[in-house]
């Protein structure tokens, strides 16, 4: 990948993209990305004052590729929203390790007042909001099952990548996917 006078932010977020896609966020250096992208390391000073910066911006696009490839139909019904979202982010842990290792708890975790603005998690919340809007899940148990299922789905994923799940073939994982999906939504039901 050549930089050609194009937009260099995004050059170089692309570039982390690369790099992190297969080796997570050590992968990222800015001596390495500004390399991929055939500029002097100072050039990407100008955009991004650190690696710090770098890695956010990279996080950002890893975190709305997440989003996106969670499978949201208008057609669903709240529950298979909810379900949609969760083994979403599951499929997108097992097929992205790199790029997940990125996301929510790089060098710099996001706070909870900067959760809002974070696709997964705007996901999860938009879900669990219609959940709310049909009377299955209690206005008052709202947040907190947010952080249930949330801490589910991203538990599972660990599990499957670094844990005990690890060495299953993927016919194996999903099934198990599914009903820890399924026993979180019960968790929260009304």
């Amino acid at each position: 990948m050549a930089y050609h006078h194009g937009d260099l932010a995004q050059a170089l977020i692309d570039a982390g993209l690369e790099a992190t896609r297969s080796g997570g966020r050590a992968a990222l250096t800015v001596r390495d990305v500004t390399r991929r992208v055939g500029v002097s390391p100072n050039a990407a000073y100008r955009h991004f004052p650190d690696r710090r910066a770098l890695l956010r911006a990279v996080s950002a696009a890893i975190e709305q590729r997440m989003a996106d490839a969670m499978p949201l139909l208008d057609t669903q019904g709240p529950v298979e929203r909810l379900r949609s979202v969760g083994l979403g982010y599951i499929g997108f842990a097992l097929a992205e390790p790199g790029w997940f290792s990125v996301c929510f708890f790089g060098d710099e975790a996001p706070g909870i007042d900067e959760l809002a603005d974070i696709p997964p998690y705007r996901a999860l919340t938009d879900a669990l909001d219609l959940m709310v809007h049909a009377g299955l899940v209690r206005p008052e148990a709202r947040s907190s099952a947010g952080w249930s299922c949330w801490s589910m789905v991203h538990g599972f994923a660990e599990m499957a990548l670094h844990g005990p799940l690890h060495h299953l073939p993927g016919d194996r994982i999903l099934p198990l996917a599914e009903a820890a999906v399924d026993v979180a939504i019960r968790g929260v039901l009304v």
